[in-house]
């Protein structure tokens, strides 16, 4: 995020509105203070704008607020948590929303300019407040140097574990000279949304949770359900889930969803052939080895590099393609080159998404919480899981990371389902690859007040997909998911396969 110069004219507008209608009371939401200061309850915020990755940015109001790093020593240290507001449109409703983004290790405050077109709807009566979590983006962030998701998923396929415990150990030690990891969890990442609502001012809040921000999202609603005015869960991850034990399967299942669609599409079965039995020609000549060094320009830099097709490069492009069906759609006709020996695409397509990974990854920050909330429920694997794409590759990794890495302890009650009569939408993906939208049928369940709507054709974060922005922000305005209308939703449908290099259908 940068600096503005000035307040957007929308912003002031509706600050100087709020002032005149104060009289001497003093204002609960935003408002200019008698220096020109914007305040929102005790805290001070200037102009910013939070930057795309791709270009474009949003105007908003930028702060920091100081917290313990363990919220039972106040007298401890001490750690600064990034804090932006993007002001509603017009007068503003007196609760706001609270967008938590997911990884675990994403920054709420980078990753909303990405999602920003979603809330457009809902943000015509509604301030949206991003706090990035500890350990993430502007707060104490927890990245690890010289610690690629590649170089992990390398060591891990090489059964190099040394390699993998080395490279963790190194972080750790030097995340630790300014850290103590073990509180940088979930909880403590609720008690730090709920310290931020507090110095606002505000008695409830709407949470909109992202992937892991789900789990953030039922974490803070069990804890606080009387400062919890409505939920939206977006590619849901129930309390029960033990994060990356069925991370294998679940890809799966979403890959051959993905590929039965070539099958069963004429022009794609016939220009390249069924992308399961392509893949399992690649993978087998990758394991094989014995393949010369192949050029290919990196799409991200632009440079010329040479570089042995492995089976790391395979797997990290089908893991992350499948988060999204437009990408997925590409994936046979990688494949079919693979499997005719032309390794470019394979090459720079897994260069390009392994590093936009990497920067959008707090790894310190995820390890943090997948050691202290998950990795001690990992469970052996179900036979035949070694034959999938991921194998046992990711949870094989994490209990060697989280066996060096510090630990903190979970919420009691952690892994209780959410329940009660709270307001709750949910809404998931039909190819999703990583949270399959029978976890949203979970959640739902115990929860009288709330609805499950699942997206045609559509992947992982889909709340910006077709008409779910307007569906989103109909629910926050009257809390009643049953009186949605989402036959809208209906004309969404899966991007076809990429059958060819001169458009879908050559």
């Amino acid at each position: 995020m940068k600096p503005l110069s000035s307040l957007p004219a929308l912003l002031a507008a509706a600050l100087l509105l709020a002032g005149c209608e104060g009289g001497e009371r003093p204002p609960t939401g935003p408002h200019t203070d008698a220096q020109g200061k914007l305040r929102y309850g005790e805290l001070v915020f200037e102009p910013c704008a939070l930057d795309a990755p791709r270009g474009g940015s949003v105007e908003a109001q930028c702060t920091t607020l100081e917290v313990p790093e363990d919220h039972s020593a106040p007298d401890g240290r001490r750690i600064s948590l990034a804090i932006a507001l993007v002001p509603a449109k017009g007068m503003a409703e007196p609760d706001p929303i609270y967008m938590i983004s997911g990884g675990p290790g994403q920054s709420a405050i980078e990753t909303f300019p990405m999602l920003s077109e979603a809330f457009a709807d809902v943000r015509r009566n509604r301030h949206v407040v991003l706090v990035d979590a500890r350990g993430t983006g502007g707060s104490n962030p927890l990245h690890c140097p010289g610690f690629s998701d590649e170089a992990a998923f390398g060591a891990g396929a090489q059964d190099d574990t040394a390699t993998l415990v080395r490279l963790t150990e190194a972080c750790r030690d030097e995340l630790s000279q300014r850290a103590d990891l073990r509180f940088y969890g979930t909880g403590d990442h609720v008690r730090d949304l709920d310290l931020v609502r507090r110095k606002l001012g505000v008695e409830r809040i709407n949470l909109v949770g992202v992937s892991y921000g789900t789990r953030v999202a039922q974490q803070y609603a069990a804890a606080f359900p009387d400062h919890t005015r409505a939920v939206v869960l977006d590619s849901v991850v129930p309390n029960t889930l033990v994060l990356g034990q069925e991370h294998a399967r679940n890809l799966e299942q979403a890959l051959d969803a993905q590929f039965a669609r070539c099958r069963n599409d004429q022009a794609c079965l016939t220009n390249l052939g069924d992308p399961r039995r392509q893949l399992a020609v690649v993978r087998e000549r990758l394991r094989a080895g014995g393949i010369d060094p192949v050029r290919y320009r990196d799409p991200v830099s632009g440079d010329w590099r040479e570089e042995v097709p492995r089976e790391v490069h395979l797997v990290s492009l089908l893991r992350l393609y499948a988060y999204q069906p437009a990408m997925a759609s590409t994936l046979p006709l990688l494949l079919h080159e693979a499997a005719q020996g032309r390794y470019e695409s394979l090459l720079a397509q897994s260069r390009m998404v392994t590093s936009q990974v990497g920067e959008q990854m707090a790894m310190g920050m995820g390890l943090s919480v997948t050691c202290t909330e998950d990795a001690g429920e990992f469970t052996d694997p179900p036979a035949g899981e070694e034959a999938t794409v991921l194998g046992t590759l990711l949870v094989d990794m994490l209990r060697a990371q989280c066996a060096v890495w510090p630990k903190g302890t979970r919420a009691e009650g952690f892994r209780t389902p959410l329940s009660g009569d709270l307001p709750l939408l949910a809404i998931s993906g039909e190819y999703d690859p990583v949270t399959p939208p029978h976890y949203g049928d979970e959640v739902v369940e115990a929860l009288p007040r709330a609805r499950h709507l699942v997206l045609p054709g559509q992947g992982h974060n889909v709340i910006g997909a077709g008409c779910m922005p307007k569906l989103f922000a109909q629910f926050i305005e009257t809390t009643d998911a049953s009186a949605l209308d989402a036959s809208c939703l209906d004309r969404l449908s899966a991007q076809p396969p990429f059958a060819g290099n001169y458009g879908w259908e050559p």
